[in-house]
């Protein structure tokens, strides 16, 4: 293959895998607020994109028979724009909500699947020192991705509508901005990624051999110890977050009347797109350092403290109703890095659990979960909102965190696991 430095291709590799994954998940949301809709509606239909991530385990086995690796990432990519231009051009017609939502649908697949090849392609393009070394610039590059999208591209939107006075052309000309951005890098990686010389199509795995390898790793993680109480773990360890992810976003931005905080799009690009994200990523910093240091079972109550209770901002947030930026960003960064630092011992336990034969596969399965755990709290969590109101609901949320104090309880973990461990594991919440 082509000698092509590492540095040409991972950071943007890894931008372009966060951009359409918070398209889809975050601006999605800030956008449809914008356009009318009810938030029972948004965090139902919203919530609904979830469901490639969920479901990608089981379709991820074809694209090792299918092509390469490398064909599948340009060709997501070049999907991934064209779902970003069908959202662009839909916004200001008459049935904005049914187009922009069949090219979130289009987006989430592209994206999920990009996901699936994109990591695969990593482990092949890279030798086993420079997995190593660019596993921290991956991640980096994943966050800037985050705060790029849920941030300036927010941001972006909100000055436009202040511009234009027209909020569907503004957002229409955002998702132009995104859609152009992303043909380009697809034109880019069809030049400079490598080719790997493994990175070929398997003549000698057959469709059936596939099933039975994907039957193989689903009955033997069904049958792992503990195999109830690790997947009641993944289901409500995130409960009160998966209630407050969609609604915390859409009571920042809804108007005072509504109890709502009324922040612009550009103020909430500020808050949760940046202040939010860093806050997120120091927590998750210090918390891979804490295991590493004591082990995941010395740290698991610890992050189950800091997963719930800094939840509580958002009560106050609701019954204060400050105006002030900097109370509102110490808020959201307390909230967020608390969320970073519990995150982690859910991550850990997810590669835990997967530990043994099939351990590749029992991972993507444990991911699927992880989805399948934001995902359902999120379907319901716009109507319970509008039915109580804000103030309510997050105190709701606040009663759920007991779900996650009884998950963790029964929790049985091997006291060396994470210790001075040099593996680490980044992942999309």
């Amino acid at each position: 293959m082509k000698h092509t430095t590492p540095w040409a291709w991972v950071p943007t590799l890894y931008f372009a895998e966060g951009i359409p994954y918070v398209a889809v998940m975050t601006i999605s949301l800030i956008m449809y607020k914008r356009l009318g809709m009810s938030n029972a509606d948004i965090t139902l239909y919203t919530s609904w994109l979830y469901l490639p991530w969920v479901i990608k385990p089981f379709w991820s086995p074809f694209i090792d028979l299918i092509k390469t690796k490398r064909w599948w990432i340009t060709a997501m990519q070049l999907l991934v724009g064209a779902a970003l231009g069908g959202v662009a051009f839909t916004i200001p017609t008459s049935f904005w909500l049914q187009g922009t939502l069949c090219f979130f649908w289009l987006m989430a697949f592209s994206s999920a699947t990009h996901d699936i090849a994109a990591d695969g392609f990593y482990m092949l393009g890279l030798n086993e020192r420079q997995q190593s070394l660019f596993v921290g610039i991956r991640s980096t590059f994943y966050r800037i991705a985050t705060i790029f999208g849920q941030g300036l591209l927010v941001m972006i939107a909100g000055n436009l509508e202040v511009l234009t006075r027209n909020i569907r052309y503004s957002w229409s000309i955002t998702f132009y901005f995104i859609a152009g951005m992303f043909i380009a890098l697809w034109l880019y990686h069809s030049y400079i990624l490598p080719r790997p010389a493994e990175d070929n199509e398997h003549d000698n795995i057959t469709a059936s051999g596939m099933n039975k390898e994907l039957w193989q790793t689903v009955v033997t993680f069904f049958r792992k110890p503990q195999v109830m109480t690790g997947i009641c773990f993944m289901l409500f360890y995130r409960m009160p977050e998966g209630l407050l992810a969609k609604v915390s976003a859409l009571f920042l931005v809804d108007a005072p009347h509504n109890g709502g905080l009324g922040l612009s799009p550009a103020e909430y690009g500020l808050v949760q797109g940046t202040v939010g994200v860093v806050g997120l990523t120091l927590g998750g910093i210090i918390g891979g350092v804490a295991v590493s240091d004591g082990g995941l079972k010395k740290w698991l109550w610890p992050m189950v403290v800091a997963i719930t209770l800094p939840d509580i901002v958002y009560v106050y947030l609701s019954y204060a109703m400050p105006s002030n930026l900097l109370i509102i960003n110490t808020c959201v960064l307390v909230e967020q890095f608390g969320y970073g630092f519990g995150f982690t011992a859910y991550m850990l336990y997810l590669i835990y659990y997967s530990q043994g034969e099939h351990k590749t596969s029992h991972y993507s399965l444990c991911t699927a979960f992880m989805a399948l755990s934001m995902m359902i709290p999120g379907l319901f969590a716009g109507a319970v909102q509008e039915a109580v109101g804000y103030r309510m609901f997050f105190i709701i949320v606040m009663a759920t965190c007991a779900i996650t104090y009884i998950v963790s309880a029964f929790l049985r973990i091997d006291e060396n696991f994470g210790k001075k461990t040099s593996e680490k594991s980044v992942e999309k919440e």
